[in-house]
């Protein structure tokens, strides 16, 4: 019997937009010694960043390896500077830096999105419900070629940390709807639906079916929505203050 090929391990493309944004800001400002700890603290930081959800991790030593290219260069543009002061080159300014290394990757036109403040949620694999991203702790590749990150959900320890399916079961945070943004829901919205039971109450996908626009009050909105949930086809009339949309 054929041997299983060893899969292949995803190779480091380069840091991120923002990744990069911070060394500048860290080598500037930063009076810590440039040491291995601290090379370990900052690839620690970005590996677990959610913008490096799907992609590889990042080692301490690709962190110092560009910390010291960039102080080389720092130092080569002192050394054949021809002002007769001491003073420190200033270093160049992030964006500057930041086109020379896209401009290999990046198609003309396009630009890389700042996910650096994005927050997510992502789907358990033991009830299907929708939980809030506290962090991405560590990512896989598995053999079908499916990217893996394993999350830990806001409120809840490590011991239910869950690998889930990066294209299927993570995406951007739903947004809770003030009661003057009833008028945005539209029947046949995808809507994340906070549906209590009695042994339950959790977040589910759901669709909006009908509904019912009344008057707002001193209460707020009392229009009422008739959902129905994707995971089990129930439906369920329900007001604003259960329901998220998705961003846009």
């Amino acid at each position: 019997m054929d041997r299983l090929r060893r899969r292949q391990r995803p190779v480091f493309s380069g840091f991120t937009t923002a990744e990069i944004e911070k060394m500048e800001r860290l080598l500037k400002e930063s009076d810590q010694q440039l040491d291995k700890e601290f090379f370990q603290k900052v690839a620690r930081r970005f590996s677990s960043s959610a913008a490096r959800a799907g992609k590889p991790v990042v080692k301490w030593t690709e962190v110092q390896s560009w910390f010291r290219t960039r102080q080389q260069d720092c130092l080569s543009k002192v050394a054949s500077s021809t002002d007769a002061s001491n003073h420190d080159s200033p270093l160049p300014k992030s964006n500057s830096f930041n086109k020379t290394k896209e401009s290999s990757r990046i198609p003309e036109g396009e630009t890389i999105p700042d996910l650096s403040e994005l927050k997510f949620e992502a789907r358990s694999s033991k009830d299907g419900a929708w939980y809030d991203v506290d962090m991405f702790l560590s990512h896989r590749i598995l053999a079908s070629g499916d990217a893996e990150v394993r999350v830990r959900f806001v409120g809840f320890g490590a011991e239910e940390d869950e690998w889930v399916n990066v294209k299927n079961a993570v995406r951007e945070r739903s947004i809770p709807l003030e009661h003057s943004e009833c008028h945005k829901l539209k029947v046949g919205d995808l809507v994340c639906c906070f549906q209590e039971r009695r042994d339950q109450a959790q977040y589910f996908d759901a669709h909006i079916v009908d509904i019912q626009r009344k008057t707002h009050d001193i209460r707020g909105c009392r229009c009422l929505f008739l959902v129905r949930y994707d995971h089990d086809n129930t439906e369920e009339r329900v007001r604003l203050r259960r329901l998220c949309c998705r961003p846009a």
